[in-house]
């Protein structure tokens, strides 16, 4: 006798980058490595800043302070900067971007899988969390602390994907860098583009704002109807 029960529905999930995408904590970075930087010894230009925003500790560090520096330096010089970065968030408050709190209780509500996909350390991911009041849609978190590489690598997305267990085809990754467009796509997954800070990605699906994105985006950009 066939078996007449219904197909069990595959699992689908939606990765999310935070800075840029969740929240604008872009100042705050700024302000702590800046008095980072500065308690080192070290000036550090605004333009130096925006030229590697988004990238690990490591890459940037090396970058400003050349190939010399060493292990323990580096440990040092990050951890303060990350210190700094967590006290200016618990002290002086973050908001969620535009649409992003909508987004993130009607996918829960839809029985999509939620995770964060960053190349920030797990702590500042946490307090970033508690912070904007979003931990309870989020069933797994994929930091620094998961991976070797950085975007546009994309460990960190297979990573995500692998905790939630889902297969990469099945995810969409909601990103507002082009390294971050670019490891979603060498991920095999599907990519949506927020241009919160560059003017233009490559995304599959782009838009200035999560809020401006109709109520089926998600269903049809996971299968194949993009606008």
């Amino acid at each position: 006798m066939l078996d007449d029960q219904p197909a069990r529905p595959q699992p689908r999930a939606v990765l999310w980058d935070v800075d840029g995408t969740l929240l604008d904590s872009a100042e705050y970075h700024w302000l702590a490595w800046q008095e980072t930087m500065t308690a080192e010894g070290h000036a550090v230009t605004y333009p130096q800043f925006i030229s590697t925003f988004g990238q690990r500790n490591e890459t940037i560090l090396h970058e400003w302070l050349g190939p010399d520096l060493t292990a323990r330096e580096l440990h040092h010089i990050a951890e303060e900067k990350e210190r700094h970065y967590r006290y200016l968030i618990q002290t002086r408050g973050v908001k969620g971007l535009p649409g992003v709190q909508r987004w993130l209780k009607r996918l829960h509500e839809e029985g999509w899988r939620q995770a964060i996909a960053s190349s920030a350390p797990l702590v500042n991911i946490q307090t970033i969390l508690e912070a904007l009041d979003i931990g309870e849609y989020f069933d797994a978190i994929a930091s620094s602390e998961d991976v070797q590489r950085g975007k546009p690598d994309p460990q960190v997305f297979l990573a995500a994907a692998a905790k939630l267990a889902v297969p990469p085809q099945r995810c969409i990754v909601v990103e507002d860098a082009p390294a971050g467009i670019e490891g979603g796509r060498c991920a095999g997954m599907h990519t949506i583009g927020v241009c919160s800070s560059h003017a233009t990605l490559q995304a599959d699906w782009v838009v200035r704002s999560l809020d401006a994105l109709p109520d089926d985006a998600f269903d049809r950009l996971l299968n194949g109807r993009v606008p």
